[in-house]
């Protein structure tokens, strides 16, 4: 019976997780609206180069979810901020990354980059136990430094580099074709929420992708609020910052600091 109860609960959050992918897409091919492209020779030339086919859609979006921020997770992180000292934030942060290890040796080993595998399991083995759950980032103080990997950078590899045009999704922010299938995926096959969600803790996975949030978007909140002040056109100056960014990613470079998922995951 208890095994049954696991499938069950397994199959459940399956479902809902392709629900809630499956609603995104429907509210986005809901409210679609494309560009006009120019006549103009120059100014098609500049509309191919930003490839924002879906400009107006996604500056709707975009207004939603900067709504969303004002009202919601922009005054969280604030209290976050004010309540949870730094070296605190910085423990909170530390357990939601050791979190992210499994999935992230996941892709790796996809990638073919065994080396990077085999220093992330290391990372999670030593974070989760010497680490206290990941509450101490131990394992970079022994020299093993963090990896990065997410199933839209596996997508690059297998020979998928050209992304597709620029999109808002709803909640999730920039993004593109390639890289919300790769966010997707990744839903599906994280181990860490697979093993909580198979042994009855879905409350779990739902405070740590609540969590995660708020604490990403503490850690950038200076950032953010001082683009959003000083930019001419912030949806404008946002896309060229995550199209930045996540080129640097599959490049394997470092990225700055400047992470916040909502707005910065292309």
């Amino acid at each position: 019976m208890a095994e049954m109860g696991k499938i069950k609960t397994f199959k459940t959050f399956q479902h809902g997780r392709m629900l809630a992918i499956g609603c995104v897409a429907l509210g986005v091919l809901a409210v679609s609206g494309c560009a006009t492209p120019p006549e103009d020779p120059e100014a098609m030339a500049e509309f191919q180069r930003i490839n924002d086919p879906l400009e107006p859609t996604n500056r709707y979006i975009f207004g939603v979810n900067q709504l969303l921020d004002f009202m919601v997770l922009g005054p969280v992180a604030d209290t976050y901020r004010t309540v949870v000292p730094e070296e605190g934030q910085k423990r909170v942060s530390n357990v939601l990354n050791n979190m992210g290890e499994p999935l992230t040796a996941v892709n790796t080993l996809l990638q073919g980059r065994a080396e990077d595998t085999g220093v992330t399991l290391a990372r999670f083995v030593i974070n989760s136990t010497i680490g206290l759950a990941g509450i101490f980032d131990v394992a970079t103080e022994f020299g093993l430094e963090e990896k990065r990997a997410d199933f839209g950078q596996t997508l690059y590899t297998f020979g998928f580099e050209e992304p597709g045009p620029y999109l808002v999704m709803p909640v999730f922010g920039p993004s593109n074709p390639r890289d919300a299938v790769g966010f997707g995926v990744d839903s599906f096959m994280d181990p860490t929420g697979l093993a909580f969600s198979t042994n009855g803790l879905e409350a779990v996975n739902y405070g740590r992708a609540g969590g995660s949030g708020v604490s990403q978007r503490a850690e950038v909140h200076d950032q953010l609020d001082s683009l959003r002040r000083t930019s001419i056109d912030f949806y404008a100056q946002l896309r060229s910052i995550s199209r930045q960014r996540r080129q640097a990613q599959l490049s394997g470079e470092r990225t700055p600091d400047f992470e916040y998922d909502i707005y910065s995951s292309d």
